[in-house]
């Protein structure tokens, strides 16, 4: 055998035994970062504190609910950060993840934090929290209901549309897209939207523990900074999770050490990806709902003023 066919050999194994090695590299790699993401976003076993982040606008959402109702048993879970930066959203869906929270703090702490807006239904998931944070430029309350409508029946005029509804009732077609609101169908509406309001004020009447009078006063649909909303009563301090994981810390025994664990319907897989992805959603969901939202339904959702 030649000494260049030796050579030939040699390098072969050299190569082999360097692949060998590059393949264990990365699988140690590819095994720490999976620690790592284990580790961040991963389910937490053991006594922590657990995290639920409401952002955007919000809306019935099952899976989460029950997933929060959840939080009211387990044993492992010393409390509850209800982090929020959400201009509202429907009623039942404010409705429903305040229900959820509040079976959660029937039994444990429950602390809310709220970041840049927390309004409307954002401020209605707040109130079941036996301490609310806010900044000082937090935006928040806006207590009411909104109920969109509209109508296009002198477009369809114009175009010489004409559109005949057969109902079962005078109030069957009121709302209508094609002709305007009656005065008895107004009424039927308003009284809708009234009664959905009545629940809102009860909910902060019974959350801040106030006199439902006073909260109709300051419940006429404003926003208030989270300076006006302290010196108002809707909020109890100002400041963010960690001043809420020391008011915890010292009020509750909770102590601020505890691991943190996000209260999320996803996997594994999707926790792990999700985080890039999930800021540029909301980074673009916030873009287009700041300019004003119209939405079928009943919404209690805070408006910029000329949106």
């Amino acid at each position: 055998m030649s000494l260049e066919t030796d050579l030939l050999l040699d390098r072969r194994r050299l190569k082999r035994h360097l692949a060998v090695w590059r393949t264990l590299a990365v699988l140690a790699l590819i095994g720490a970062a999976l620690v790592v993401w284990f580790r961040d976003v991963g389910p937490i076993a053991g006594p922590r504190v657990a995290r639920l982040t409401v952002s955007g606008i919000i809306t019935e959402n099952r899976a989460l609910t029950d997933q929060v109702i959840a939080l009211a048993d387990d044993e492992q879970v010393k409390a509850l950060i209800v982090e929020i930066d959400s201009p509202g959203g429907s009623v039942a869906g404010g409705e429903s993840l305040h229900d959820a929270i509040a079976t959660v703090a029937a039994k444990k702490p429950v602390v809310a934090v709220m970041d840049g807006i927390a309004a409307s239904a954002g401020y209605m998931i707040a109130v079941p929290a036996a301490r609310i944070f806010a900044q000082s430029g937090t935006l928040t309350g806006s207590i009411g209901v909104l109920l969109p409508t509209g109508e296009a029946s002198g477009l369809l005029k114009t175009l010489g549309v004409t559109v005949d509804d057969i109902t079962s009732g005078p109030l069957k077609d009121q709302p209508s897209f094609t002709k305007p609101l009656t005065p008895e169908g107004r009424e039927v509406l308003h009284g809708l939207v009234m009664d959905m309001y009545d629940q809102f004020v009860g909910m902060v009447a019974a959350g801040r523990h106030m006199d439902p009078d006073k909260v109709r006063e300051l419940g006429d649909g404003r926003a208030y900074t989270g300076r006006q909303a302290l010196k108002l009563g809707l909020v109890d301090a100002i400041g963010g999770e960690y001043q809420a994981r020391e008011w915890l810390a010292k009020t509750h025994d909770v102590p601020a050490k505890l691991p943190v664990d996000e209260v999320t319907t996803s996997g594994l897989a999707a926790r792990m990806f999700a985080g890039s992805l999930t800021t540029l959603f909301i980074d673009a969901w916030k873009s287009v709902f700041s300019q004003g939202v119209m939405l079928d339904g009943a919404w209690a959702l805070w408006q910029r003023p000329g949106g």
